[in-house]
């Protein structure tokens, strides 16, 4: 028969237990939100500049931990008015890029995108991106080729901003609140603020889940995606996990048209 003190032992031990199990969940949570904000910030490079941060990842070489500085703007710097429509909204698109590593070709819809597929469609006619060099490629938790940025170093832009569109297409965010970007999509990079867009880009050669704060616009074909995944495979300069690919990568010219 269990006694009174017995049954009040057994009792303060369940709490303890629901305690320690609350508090394991909580911190479990903490180190998610955690993972997903660094992850954002990686991918977080557009148009203007200044403000760095810093943040950590893992080396390549020997696993351990090292800062690595990125220009990331804290406020978008637009000086001009987006390019007025000039777009088929109904049509489909393509981007045809030329680059060092082969041919890469994006399927962009503009019923869903339309200032985004607008924005490109002008930048491309004035040979904005031709000559310029994808400055970044990233190997751990996300997995991309940042592109888009005529000054190579990721502060550039046109000097102005592009709306958010098409941020539901990838589903409902899970728990931890991201949403997969599958292997061939093609996303704007943004200062993490809304509304922010410019003219850099990111290339998805793996999954990757973040956010969904990034306006997926296009889809590569499997000959573009094959030779970003080459590009990906040569790694890092510097043995590092986050920086310029070791193998340069050229946007020798880009064309939008009609599909």
């Amino acid at each position: 028969m269990v006694t009174s003190d017995q049954r009040r032992r057994q009792l303060a031990r369940e709490k303890f237990e629901r305690q320690q199990k609350r508090r394991a969940e909580a911190q479990q949570k903490a180190r998610r939100r955690t993972r997903i904000i660094v992850a954002a910030i990686a991918v977080a490079l557009v148009a203007g500049a200044g403000a760095y941060t810093n943040f950590r990842t893992e080396s390549a070489a020997d696993g351990a931990k090292e800062p690595v500085e990125f220009p990331s703007p804290s406020a978008s710097e637009s000086s001009s008015p987006e390019p007025k429509m000039a777009i088929d909204a109904k049509a489909k698109y393509t981007m045809a890029l030329t680059t060092n590593h082969g041919a890469v070709s994006i399927a962009m819809d503009a019923a869903k995108t339309p200032h985004t597929v607008n924005s490109f469609k002008h930048l491309a006619d004035k040979k904005y991106f031709d000559n310029t060099k994808c400055h970044r490629l990233t190997t751990a938790n996300i997995f991309v080729l940042q592109c888009g940025d005529p000054k190579g170093d990721g502060s550039g832009g046109p000097g102005y901003n592009i709306p958010d569109e098409n941020l539901g297409a990838l589903g409902k965010p899970g728990a931890d609140g991201t949403v997969t970007f599958k292997a061939g999509t093609v996303a704007m990079a943004n200062t993490m603020q809304p509304d922010t867009g410019g003219s850099q880009f990111f290339l998805v050669y793996k999954d990757t889940k973040l956010p969904p704060q990034f306006t997926p616009f296009g889809t590569m074909d499997a000959a573009g995606l094959k030779a970003v995944q080459d590009v990906a495979k040569g790694g890092v300069e510097g043995g590092a996990t986050d920086g310029a690919p070791k193998k340069a990568v050229t946007i020798e010219k880009a064309v939008v048209g009609k599909a």
